[in-house]
């Protein structure tokens, strides 16, 4: 019945509608289900190697993201798997991050995103943008793991480092790989810089360097 449909889809130049599948390790009776809408489509549904390509404006929806992207693929047992690659933009529901890339793959069971190629990722709920060649997010531990050109803005504060690990739910981060801090006037540097951006309490180790700018009464 799920080859039908999808030969049925394929007929359209516009596509819309959901696929509909049981969650690992949950009842068989609750489904989680993935809306998509594309300008063409193809694919197999062989029975363990599901595979679908989405393209033109692509467009899907799933329990936690929603993405759009030039091609979507999705792939694996059950469409486990999701590759998005070209002018990657979407929506991390529950943690309420926005994000862009240039390519994104997500792993639906595992629930964690890596993003690649000048990523910038938006946590709005605490004002926190950002920005890095590779970027993974697990999703179950709120957790983001940053390489490459590393750079975090919030208010008047931007970091950078060649590596970063920020802890959303803490408003922890953790930056190695000559990291810098810099607030307002004052730079802070050192081989290791932990950055509480909800106190702003800055934890520096190792080979510590700064400048503090007296500020006028």
């Amino acid at each position: 019945m799920r080859a039908s449909f999808f030969l049925l889809l394929c007929l359209s130049l516009c596509l819309w509608g959901p696929l509909a599948f049981p969650q690992q390790g949950e009842a068989q009776s609750r489904e989680e289900s993935i809306d998509f809408s594309a300008g063409r489509m193809s694919g197999s549904m062989k029975e363990g190697q599901d595979y679908t390509k989405l393209s033109g404006n692509a467009k899907i929806k799933t329990s936690s993201m929603e993405i759009e992207a030039d091609v979507i693929e999705l792939y694996g047992k059950d469409f486990r798997f999701i590759k998005a690659v070209g002018g990657v933009r979407g929506v991390q529901q529950e943690d309420g991050l926005t994000f862009s890339c240039g390519t994104m793959e997500y792993d639906r069971e595992e629930k964690i995103a890596l993003f690649s190629g000048s990523v910038v990722l938006d946590d709005r709920e605490n004002d926190v943008v950002a920005k890095a060649q590779r970027i993974e997010y697990r999703e179950q531990d709120a957790v983001a793991l940053m390489q490459v050109d590393v750079e975090l803005t919030r208010e008047d504060s931007v970091s950078t480092c060649v590596f970063a690990l920020y802890r959303k739910e803490e408003k922890m981060l953790e930056m190695t790989g000559n990291p810098q801090v810099v607030r307002g006037q004052d730079t802070f540097r050192a081989q290791e810089i932990l950055f509480n951006l909800d106190t702003e309490e800055i934890t520096m180790i190792g080979r510590v360097q700064g400048s503090v700018t007296e500020r006028e009464e």
